[in-house]
Order: structure tokens, then C-alpha cells, then sequence
């Protein structure tokens, strides 16, 4: 929409001094101290709450010292890694698996599993019209957004949404897990089709499909996939289903949850928090560094032009000029993340199978240089590696997934982790969470109109 002239005119003269207005003395943190970001003076998050559905474990504390350590990521206390050697060894699909277990606190038998499935697979489809009256009729640019109006509609179709005992909730959740993947291939079929004037496909769901292979089989024109594509998608599922309690997103679903709203409200506020560039867009802010490390390296193998560019990165003066490799580094994991490590090993695979192993190399690459230049530039002893967004990008791309469904590829899995989170807070939390923040400004005196200048 273009702006009048006087709108204009009225946001040139008023922006300044609204920032002006909102910019508070950064002493002043110290002074009250005053935990930014919830965070503690070692980079620690304030603990705040407590859970039993995952854990993210990078450091130990060591005589008031930051000892980095292998990163750990716990599902109800299982390692990620033990769950994922779990059911490749059996050759099934993984994600399923890890709902149940975050969502009601224990791994399933086989016959509890296979009934789960059944209900997952039963609770596919969108109610009445609305994929033509809510989706189709009403698409957005952007995928999140259309998923979080999707998710507040759904309120409308459901026949007790504001009934929050904890049989319903779980009947919500487990709809809402289900319709996710269709929400997001429907929403990204739709724009397509009316932004960029491809052809509509709208695929049914299947009942007896996995998660993954759902997804694969809705976005794709053909509906054609591979086992080994489904297998590597399934596993991006699960590693991105849960990260504790304090991740941004997360910690919206307590937060929106305590005060007792709706499980709607609260799940479209969560992903309000996954879409930001510094939480769930953080692989497509990975792929558009790598593009543009790609553009500007000539040999991708050549160790010291790699460097080189590198070094521009994190002097500012090349890509973004923000001084950052984006996909390395944690603000929890410090010698590893296992979801990278479990991922990488699967791109790895994917990258021979795809034939993307000069681009594999080049992350490979990445990945080694960067921890060594990052302490000499930026004169700091922050362990770092590669994160989860590092690969996860790259994954999606040999798969032939649009950059546009990354981050809702990303709300798909966790829906499964702030369900959980939901529920628990229901359960466990009891009061509505308000923190405190301290009025800086001091007391002022009202100036009648016609005296003020």
C-alpha cells in the first residue's frame, strides 16, 4: 500500500524522535542489573521454570567457570542420539515415535505406537471448507503468517476450544500436530499458485503415511519421493521436535499459556516468536551467506581463499556486514550440538546421492576454519561449532525444498515440543508469568495543551 503524502511526511518528522524517545542508556542495564535476554552476566539462561520433557546441556559450571563440554539434548531423559539409533536400527521412521514420547512422558509399545499412528493419520484432514474458504480464498507471501492465521481459524472449527482440561487439550494438540504438515503444504501451494502463477496442486493427505513422506507428498506436484529423502526428512522432524523450556518460541508457549488462554492463542504466538530471523529463519540467514561465500570463492576447495572471505565476514566487510558465520556457534552447545552432528552425517550421504560433494566440501570447510579465526578476530575464547541451522538448510535444498519452507518446515516438528511444553505448564505451572521491568524515566509533569511547544 503506498503511503499519502502526509503519512509520509508525519513518519520522516516522528520516527527520530520515537527512537530517540525509546533508546534507554545501556549503563543502566549494569546499574539495575538487569538480566537482557534473560540472560545471566556468564551467558547462562536465568532459570525460570522447570520441565521434565528436554534437556540442552553444553557447559558445566566449574568453580564459577563456563567448562565447555560435548553438547547433550535429552528427549523425557532418552539422548536424541539413543532415540534416533532406536528406530533407524528397526529401519522406521522416527517422528511419531517422538511425539508420543514428548507429548505424554514415556516410549510406547508397539501396539500403542501403531494406534497413535492411526490417530494422527485419521486427524489429516481440515475440517469443512476450509482449505477453499481460509486458505485458498485468503493466501499470504509468507508462509508463518498464514500458518499462525490458519492455526486462530481452527478455533472457529472446533466445537470446545476454549476447554482447557487436559483430555481436551491433548485432543487439540493432537489435531494440531496432525494438520501442521498439511497447513503449511497448503499454504505453500496456494502461494505459489496465486503469486507466482504456478499451477494449484492440493493432494490429499495420506492416513497410512509418515509425517515426513505426508509433507514430501503434498509439495510435490508428482507426489513422488524416495525412502531415503522421507528417511533424512523424518529425521530433521525429530531433531527439531523439542530444545528445552528457554528457547524463544518455547518459552512464548509458557508464557501465553499461564495466562490461561487458548491453546489457539497460544500456539499462533509461538509461531509469531519461530518466525524471526534469530530463531527459526536462522538456516535461510545459513543458505544466504553460503550463496553468497559461493559467489565470491572461485575454488571451494582452495583452504586459503575460503579463509580469506571468512575473514572479510567476520570483519564486516563482506555479506551482511553483521561480523557473523551464520550456522556456528550456540548460545548453549559450545563443542558440539548433536542435532549437527546427527544431521551432517545424513547430509554427508545425501551430498553423494544428490551430487552436491564439492558443496559439502566447502561447509566442511566452513566448519573447520571458523572456530580458529572467530578467537583470533574477535579476540574472544568462546568455544564454538557448528549448529543444527548450519546444516539443516543445505539438508532441505538437496531435497528440493523452496527456501520459503524452511522455517515452517521447522513449526511442523515443533509443534510436538510446545504441546508438551503446554501441557506441562497447564499441569505443573499454576501462576501467570510476569516478570518484573523497572521504570527509568522518573516522574514527569503533565503539560496542558496549549502550553506545550
Amino acid at each position: 500500500m503506498d503511503l499519502t503524502a502526509r503519512e509520509k511526511a508525519f513518519l520522516e518528522k516522528i520516527t527520530p524522535i520515537a527512537r530517540e524517545n525509546n533508546t534507554i542508556d545501556p549503563a543502566l542495564y549494569s546499574r539495575y542489573n538487569v538480566k537482557r535476554g534473560l540472560r545471566n552476566e556468564d551467558g547462562s539462561g536465568v532459570l525460570v521454570g522447570l520441565t521434565e520433557i528436554g534437556e540442552v546441556h553444553g557447559y558445566v559450571i566449574d568453580e564459577g567457570e563456563v567448562v565447555p563440554v560435548p553438547g547433550r539434548l535429552l528427549y523425557r531423559g532418552i539422548s536424541v542420539e539413543d532415540l534416533v539409533a532406536g528406530f533407524q536400527a528397526d529401519g522406521r521412521f522416527g517422528f511419531e515415535e517422538t511425539v508420543f514420547l514428548l507429548l505424554f512422558g514415556y516410549l510406547p509399545t508397539k501396539s500403542e505406537l501403531e494406534e497413535f499412528q492411526a490417530v494422527l493419520g485419521e486427524n489429516r484432514n481440515l475440517p469443512g471448507d476450509f482449505t477453499e474458504s481460509t486458505i485458498l480464498k485468503n493466501p499470504s507471501s509468507d508462509i508463518m503468517n498464514k500458518l499462525a492465521r490458519s492455526v486462530l481459524t481452527l478455533y472457529s472449527f472446533d466445537p470446545n476450544p476454549e476447554d482447557l482440561s487436559i483430555e481436551n487439550v491433548l485432543r487439540q494438540s493432537i489435531e494440531l500436530i496432525s494438520r501442521f504438515p498439511v497447513l503449511v503444504a497448503y499454504g505453500y501451494q496456494a502461494k505459489r499458485h496465486y503469486y507466482h502463477g504456478e499451477s494449484l496442486y492440493i493432494h490429499p493427505p495420506q492416513p497410512d503415511l509418515s509425517t515426513a513422506e505426508n509433507f514430501l507428498y503434498l509439495i510435490r506436484p508428482d507426489k513422488e519421493y524416495t525412502r531415503s529423502e522421507a528417511e533424512i526428512l523424518d529425521l530433521a522432524l525429530v531433531l527439531h521436535a523439542e530444545h528445552g523450556g528457554g528457547n524463544n518460541s518455547t518459552f512464548t508457549i509458557h508464557v501465553v499459556t499461564s495466562a490461561a488462554t487458548d491453546v489457539y492463542s497460544a500456539v499462533a504466538a509461538a509461531i509469531g516468536s519461530l518466525k524471526g530471523a534469530k530463531h527459526g529463519g536462522a538456516n535461510i540467514k545459513v543458505m544466504a551467506m553460503m550463496e553468497d561465500i559461493k559467489a565470491h570463492v572461485k575454488d571451494w576447495s582452495d583452504e586459503q581463499e575460503v579463509r580469506d572471505y571468512l575473514v572479510k565476514i567476520l570483519n564486516k566487510e563482506a555479506f551482511d556486514r553483521s561480523g557473523l558465520v551464520y550456522g556456528m556457534g550456540h548460545a548453549v552447545y559450545t563443542i558440539s550440538d548433536p542435532r549437527a552432528v546427527l544431521l551432517r552425517e545424513k547430509a554427508e550421504t545425501l551430498a553423494k546421492e544428490k551430487g552436491f560433494e564439492e558443496e559439502f566440501g566447502l561447509y566442511e570447510l566452513i566448519a573447520r576454519l571458523t572456530p580458529e579465526l572467530f578467537a583470533e578476530i574477535k579476540k574472544s575464547n568462546k568455544v564454538i561449532a557448528p549448529n543444527v541451522d548450519f546444516y539443516s538448510g543445505f539438508v532441505y535444498k538437496m531435497l528440493g525444498i523452496p527456501t520459503e519452507l524452511y522455517t515452517p518446515i521447522f513449526a511442523v516438528a515443533r509443534i510436538a515440543g510446545w504441546s508438551a511444553h503446554l501441557v506441562e505448564e497447564l499441569i505443573s505451572g499454576g501462576r501467570i508469568i510476569r516478570p518484573a521491568y523497572k521504570n527509568v524515566i522518573g516522574k514527569r509533569e503533565y503539560i496542558p495543551l496549549d502550553q506545550r511547544g
